[in-house]
């Protein structure tokens, strides 16, 4: 029988902590992206963001469940980052939250669940759809492969390893598409050849997620 995996308020920090880590490592990248089709801001703004997040978690006792520190993120996120990134990862981490309410912990079909209703704050907000070249492209196959594992009875950990192969293969996809949302679309068919930031970025987040539930005890 498979060892059922819980994601609680301690996995949340440190998928958080691991997001930190990986826009920190990456920043510089996502910024060379985002140069190519945007504003050359979206590694400095997620940065930004996720360094507020990792400081307003410090104080926190571990005493919220996790559905609430979602929510916080999300505001933090909100409050910091500008751009688009802000109020897109805002909207996610708050839906998200409010979908898991103050259950204490939560597995798989609750996972699935939160990230549905992440995408579709980004999808009300963006209006952006797969094939957009967007962020969408990125978790949307995530959560699809996530969903895919858990319904086949798989563990979480693995059912995330699957998410987060097919948030990077999404982020990849995305460099023969024409930007049709944001900044990037005012290229045209400039926008072609380039990987998105934003779906990069998502799809560094997944991988963080990956990692923080592996990790767990």
């Amino acid at each position: 029988m498979l060892t059922r995996i819980a994601v609680d308020t301690r996995t949340v920090s440190v998928w958080m902590a691991e997001i930190v880590a990986a826009v920190r490592a990456e920043g510089e990248y996502l910024t060379q992206l985002d140069a190519a089709i945007g504003d050359g801001d979206h590694g400095t703004n997620m940065r930004r963001g996720f360094d507020a997040v990792d400081k307003v978690l410090a104080v926190e006792d571990g005493a919220q469940p996790p559905g609430k520190l979602l929510i916080l993120v999300g505001k933090t996120l909100v409050a910091t980052v500008g751009g688009a990134s802000g109020p897109l990862w805002g909207t996610a981490f708050r839906r998200a939250g409010r979908s898991l309410g103050t259950a204490p912990d939560f597995a798989g079909p609750e996972l699935v669940t939160a990230l549905d209703e992440a995408i579709a704050g980004v999808v009300d907000l963006g209006a952006a759809q797969i094939g957009d070249k967007t962020m969408v492209d990125a978790l949307q196959p995530a959560v699809d492969a996530l969903r895919a594992g858990v319904e086949a009875g798989d563990g979480l950990d693995s059912a995330l390893g699957a998410a987060a192969h097919a948030a990077d293969d999404g982020a990849r996809a995305t460099v023969p598409m024409q930007a049709r949302k944001g900044r990037a679309s005012y290229l045209g068919e400039r926008s072609i050849g380039h990987q998105d930031p934003g779906a990069t970025s998502a799809a560094l987040v997944i991988r963080a997620l990956e990692r923080a539930v592996t990790k767990a005890p």
